[in-house]
């Protein structure tokens, strides 16, 4: 009778820590998709940038077709930003192209027409709302990648993290050169 009562407290215990392990998992990949999910968010918004940029682009020639280096250089940095893959390369990508971009905008601003132009005034307010949901979709994909990686890197569910192969993710980050002051030049 006694092996008996410890084979059913030891099938109770396995079928605890198994129910444990299947609940451990299941949450690993709720908070994995939502970092894919919160990932995939921050590209709906950079692909809505980078349909922006042309028309912009063109609509900032006809006004100021001998500033073709600037919108050479934007051209580029929408290129690479639009090949960047991962969370570090893409930051870096997406700075460069920011900062192509504040290059147009300060040829803009030698141009008053331009300034006053509807179009152009509609583009630079979508491309402004869009770099506001830009940075809400990044600190939405961190904050889920925080949550994650927290979760894979805590007892009791790194146990079950490390079985089935859950590795932290990387947060999307600016580049070092980029958390400096700003220097402005005149």
């Amino acid at each position: 009778m006694g092996v008996l009562i410890v084979l059913v407290v030891l099938a109770v215990l396995a079928v605890l820590i198994a129910g444990a392990a299947i609940g451990i998992y299941n949450k690993l990949v709720r908070k994995r998709n939502g970092v894919d999910n919160a990932w995939a968010q921050i590209g709906v918004q950079l692909k809505r940038r980078y349909d922006l940029i042309p028309n912009l682009i063109v609509t900032v020639k006809g006004y100021a077709a001998h500033e073709r280096q600037t919108f050479e250089s934007v051209t580029a940095a929408r290129v690479a930003a639009m090949a960047a893959t991962g969370p570090v390369e893409k930051a870096k990508a997406e700075n460069a192209l920011t900062s192509a971009l504040r290059s147009v905008f300060a040829v803009a601003e030698a141009y008053p027409q331009l300034q006053a132009s509807r179009n152009f005034s509609e583009l630079q307010g979508e491309l402004s709302d869009t770099e506001n949901r830009i940075a809400y979709s990044r600190q939405y994909y961190n904050d889920a990648v925080l949550t994650y990686n927290s979760a894979v890197q805590t007892v009791p569910s790194n146990i079950v993290a490390g079985t089935f192969g859950f590795g932290p993710r990387e947060f999307f980050t600016a580049p070092e050169s980029d958390r400096g002051p700003v220097h402005v030049r005149f």
